[in-house]
């Protein structure tokens, strides 16, 4: 954007650089706009308690820093009979409860003490409502409500500016090492589906060999890209859930032999060098998940070690692109764009704080990225976005985890709620009291 002009009462003129960005009007007009007769005089970059002057449906009636806010609806509310806010804002009154403990939190769902409730550990959606009365006389209710939200991509991701990670081979092999189906199996009870495209759970997810549409992208770019972008399925490795891995552990070791890494004395060396890195991680919960990964590696003879670090030292190393390998998710929509250059393009890379964590600077995605975002129609973008999938997946920029593709939700049985399911999931704002 290169200026923004008043061009009247009520009218705001933006002026776009050249080019074929067609979503970017969009974003600038979802910006929010702000009273000016509000403002004036007041330190717009400090924070306050005085709740600041809206236009929404609802306003804040009362709080206490802390531990709780109210919400009532605004009976005046301007767009209430806008075409996309009708049979929304149903309720009088919202309030959020706040809790440091998620378990103390369940409990408190369980005594009444809120009403509504979305899951997101798998453990406590297993066994934790078991002794829930309310539940089984039917006065409570414990939905799983599939959706068609692209889930985006959870995953180890590599640091590729890291010469460690530099081969994609090494990449490859590392994949081998985790065991989705024991870790499913064991640790989230057989809840989540292995993830095999950043834009699972959506019709933008690469599937089967490239189409004509895809193909008409993908060939310009052929010489860069990897051969089987264009000859084979992606698929992860996988195992049977019961801890045998070794067949994957020989596969892993065929690829980093072919990368110029062998075994002496137990451990994996080059040049003289081991191969030792570091998982960087900031909750201890995640641990679980990963020290059996790092018990597979120690079998290649790689030596992987764990550090859980405090929030505030994680977000500063994570910015600075101080670390090997973290866990990351990129988030994404039924309509990606603009952010596909912050997650994966070379001018992201190189950025303090972007979210192109990996590195990753591929002239070949740079020009699929820009190919999404001009993208004209649909039947185009679900094509282009096909494409780059195949080229990040193939590149093994990361080793994707998992995917749950629904929502859980427990909640008090006062609701009512929509018959037709959104396909971007549950609504709570288009439910109401019974």
């Amino acid at each position: 954007m290169t200026k923004a002009e008043k061009a009247g009462p009520g009218k705001v003129k933006f002026s776009f650089k050249p080019g074929d960005n067609r979503e970017l009007p969009l974003i600038i007009g979802e910006m929010p706009i702000l009273p000016r007769h509000y403002w004036q005089g007041k330190a717009f970059d400090e924070t306050t308690l005085t709740p600041p002057l809206g236009s929404g449906p609802y306003r804040i009636a009362s709080q206490e820093p802390g531990r709780w806010v109210v919400y009532e609806r605004v009976k005046s509310y301007w767009g209430a009979n806008l075409a996309v806010r009708k049979g929304f804002n149903n309720f009088d009154r919202i309030r959020y409860d706040y809790y440091r403990d998620s378990t103390v939190a369940l409990e408190a769902l369980k005594a009444g003490e809120y009403d509504f409730r979305e899951e997101n550990e798998a453990k406590k959606w297993a066994t934790a409502y078991d002794d829930w009365p309310a539940l089984k006389d039917g006065r409570a209710r414990k939905d799983r409500l599939d959706n068609q939200v692209p889930t985006g991509m959870q995953a180890f991701a590599y640091n590729i500016r890291r010469p460690l990670f530099a081969d994609p081979k090494v990449r490859r092999a590392l994949a081998f090492a985790f065991d989705f189906e024991w870790t499913n199996k064991n640790l989230f009870y057989g809840q989540y589906k292995r993830s095999e495209s950043y834009f699972s759970n959506s019709e933008l997810a690469a599937a089967g060999l490239p189409g004509p549409l895809e193909l008409k992208v993908l060939e310009p770019l052929r010489a860069q890209l990897p051969p089987e972008v264009f000859t084979t399925e992606y698929r992860t490795p996988r195992t049977e859930g019961d801890g045998n891995i070794r067949p994957n552990l020989r596969m892993a070791m065929n690829l980093l032999e072919e990368a110029g890494w062998t075994v002496e004395q137990g451990k994996l060396v080059k040049d003289g060098r081991p191969f030792h890195f570091e998982i960087l991680l900031a909750q201890p919960t995640f641990e679980r998940v990963v020290l059996p990964f790092v018990r597979n590696l120690t079998r290649l003879g790689i030596e992987a070690e764990v550090r859980t670090v405090d929030t505030s030292q994680y977000q500063n190393r994570v910015r600075a692109f101080d670390f090997d390998m973290i866990v990351q998710s990129w988030g994404q929509s039924l309509s990606p764009g603009n952010e596909q250059s912050m997650y994966w393009s070379s001018e992201a890379a190189d950025h303090p704080g972007s979210r192109n964590v990996v590195g990753i600077k591929n002239p070949a995605v740079d020009v699929l990225i820009e190919q999404v975002i001009s993208a004209t129609t649909r039947e185009d973008l679900v094509a282009r976005t096909r494409a780059l999938d195949r080229a990040l997946l193939w590149n093994h920029y990361v080793i994707p985890q998992w995917h749950l593709g629904a929502d859980r939700l427990a909640y008090w049985n006062k609701f009512g709620r929509p018959d037709t399911m959104p396909m971007k999931g549950f609504q709570v704002f288009s439910w109401w009291v019974k």
